[in-house]
């Protein structure tokens, strides 16, 4: 009818990566542009496990170039360059350890159980007492069915997944590469199934291992682990390629 305007939520949907996870596939979510920074970062410590209090957010288009930081935690999340389809990494060099022991080498703020607690007013009791991120019950109900539906739709693409089979593993605003299948299955201290892959060129991150274990065996720069839905399966030749054509 003239003159009835039907107004829909604004959303924005983003790729979320993590500095303490390189290898790791970003994770796709969405959100709605009319909530607050800080309500955002809210959110995203049920995606990457950190803390709202202590995230620095940074913005990249889909070419993977850097637009601006996230820094105003009154600031409302549209108030920002953000478009469907780009980059939001989460820097955050909080840990909370249970005991003085690390053999991280890089310089971070740590904090035992105990010490947070005496802290008093925290960003942890500020979020209980308003039931929001991680204490939001409902919330993390639909977090777990959520997280439960994609780890089966992992599994079904990952069945189809065989040893040996030629790929090319398309991940987001990066370039195509092709590789054979080495691995097939879980990760030490990764959620999910992974695919092991070993690239026709030094394109990828590692030998086949990964923290000191070896799931499979190739060169140097010659490995990389990605996400079953990043990985198609299909007739593609290994491509010849002269060292000598380059610079």
């Amino acid at each position: 009818m003239e003159g009835i305007q039907v107004v829909t939520p604004d959303y924005v949907n983003v790729h979320i990566t993590k500095s303490d996870a390189d290898d790791a596939a970003p994770v796709e979510r969405r959100f709605k542009k009319g909530i607050t920074v800080l309500e955002f970062k809210t959110k995203l410590e049920l995606v990457t496990g950190g803390s709202a209090s202590t995230m620095k957010l940074k913005v990249y288009d889909k070419k993977d170039n850097y637009i601006c930081d996230i820094d105003n935690d009154d600031a409302l999340l549209g108030a920002y360059p953000i478009d469907d389809g780009m980059r939001i990494h989460v820097i955050d060099n909080f840990v909370l350890v249970k005991g003085l022991n690390t053999n991280e080498s890089v310089e971070r703020f740590q904090l035992t159980e105990e010490e947070y607690e005496k802290k008093g007013e925290t960003l942890r009791s500020f979020l209980q007492r308003n039931k929001l991120g991680k204490y939001n019950e409902e919330e993390m109900v639909k977090l777990k069915e959520q997280q439960e539906a994609e780890l089966k739709e992992e599994a079904r693409l990952a069945s189809a997944v065989t040893l040996g089979a030629r790929c090319e593993v398309r991940m987001p605003n990066q370039p195509r590469r092709r590789a054979t299948v080495r691995y097939n299955g879980p990760l030490d201290g990764a959620r999910g199934f992974w695919i092991g892959v070993q690239y026709d060129e030094p394109l990828g991150k590692n030998d086949g291992s990964v923290n000191g274990k070896m799931y499979f065996t190739c060169q140097p720069k010659y490995g990389g682990f990605v996400k079953p839905a990043y990985v198609v399966i299909g007739d593609f030749p290994e491509e010849q390629f002269d060292l000598d054509d380059e610079i």
